[in-house]
């Protein structure tokens, strides 16, 4: 196939499904988690779980960089960016994620803060030139897939020798959250989700390659496919885990091989590792702190680190107790478990991250299962 359209072709769609509800044994249920936000939105846009048979379920994981980015964070960038010096450039998501206290950038910003919305790393480095007197700090987030971006603006910064422009760092990393869910699945006395394998986030294997997660494959038996972001790619990477879950095989399977290799970027890998290292551990919302799963920049680039340059304190903050977020990026709930999901919590007034960001768990469930929600309510 070479076209977009081919991808999302419904009457292949049925002719997987069929294969799925063949393949699936009754006498068993499977459960699978899919990591990463795009696919979450795919499932939820394109309606397919409603194509599964009833004993194969997706579990929604913690793949949104923006929703498990922890309120401390939020804090963190707030307080920066109310210094009368700096300019904070963010992506728009992060501009509504709440933190404490019903705070924002968004209401940081009405109040009189110096924050700008950007595409881009490149925007902020453009910034720091044409405004030499302004401290401008670029709020950087993400998985491995926008860590390569960072890394090349601050060799950028360093080449043109920027004196005004550092990054305040929350990269983090994908397989040690993976490895967090089966290490200690529960979650405040609840049990964690049962979980009969994975599939693999589609732009971080870009990046670190499919073989990254062969240690879930190896220590915990669970199989992982790495799928691509359309309809067919998603049915296509469920089938695949119900023949291995079927044979008893548990290993790692790249169904997306037009943009995932096995060993990945490894120019993109190198740019990373010259600029960052692995903090001890970072905290996650709804994980707590996980080891070795966040980056910050070396030694060598500590003068663009802005936690050093304005001795940034870390803040731990606690989430809103009346939201389920938490539970809900660990796949224990789903967005209609949550008693604030569609009444006091939506897009357009979010209680938590999942309802921020377009690939949040509660977000996609807003936009695209609730009408399908309601018609199954109007049946029954």
């Amino acid at each position: 196939m070479k076209y977009v359209d081919e991808y999302r072709d419904g009457n292949v769609a049925r002719q997987i499904a069929a294969a799925i509800a063949q393949a699936a044994d009754p006498s068993r249920s499977y459960h699978f988690m899919e990591f990463c936000g795009g696919h979450t939105h795919a499932i939820s846009r394109y309606g397919l779980e409603d194509l599964l048979p009833p004993n194969v379920r997706m579990v929604h994981g913690p793949g949104c960089p923006v929703c498990v980015l922890p309120v401390g964070r939020i804090d963190m960038a707030i307080q920066l960016a109310q210094r009368p010096e700096v300019t904070l450039c963010t992506y728009g998501d992060l501009m509504r994620v709440p933190g404490s206290h019903g705070t924002s950038l968004l209401r940081a910003k009405a109040a009189g803060a110096d924050i700008r919305m950007v595409y881009s790393t490149l925007d902020a480095i453009a910034i720091a030139e044409a405004e030499p007197n302004r401290e401008v700090v670029f709020f950087a987030i993400g998985f491995e897939t926008t860590t390569p971006p960072t890394a090349l603006a601050i060799k950028l910064a360093a080449a043109k020798r920027l004196t005004n422009f550092s990054v305040f760092c929350n990269h983090v990393l994908t397989p040690p959250a993976i490895r967090g869910i089966l290490e200690h699945p529960d979650l405040d006395g609840q049990p964690g989700p049962r979980l009969d394998g994975f599939i693999g986030p589609a732009h971080v294997s870009a990046v670190i390659g499919a073989d990254a997660f062969a240690e879930f494959a190896r220590d915990f038996a669970k199989p992982v496919v790495v799928a691509g972001f359309e309809p067919l790619d998603v049915m296509q990477s469920i089938l695949m885990l119900v023949q291995q879950v079927n044979d008893g095989r548990h290993v790692v399977e790249n169904q997306y091989i037009r943009a995932v290799t096995p060993g990945g970027n490894r120019i993109a890998q190198a740019e990373v590792a010259a600029i960052f290292e692995l903090r001890d551990s970072f905290e996650w919302r709804g994980f707590g702190r996980v080891p070795a799963s966040g980056l910050r920049l070396r030694e060598a680039y500590a003068a663009f680190d802005a936690e050093r340059r304005f001795a940034m304190a870390e803040i731990s903050a606690a989430d809103n107790p009346a939201c389920d977020c938490g539970a809900i990026l660990r796949g224990i709930k789903r967005p209609t478990d949550c008693k604030l999901f569609g009444t006091l919590c939506t897009p357009e007034t979010p209680m938590g991250s999942c309802m921020v960001s377009s690939e949040g768990a509660c977000a996609a469930h807003w936009t695209y299962g609730r009408f399908r929600d309601h018609a199954r309510r109007a049946v029954a």
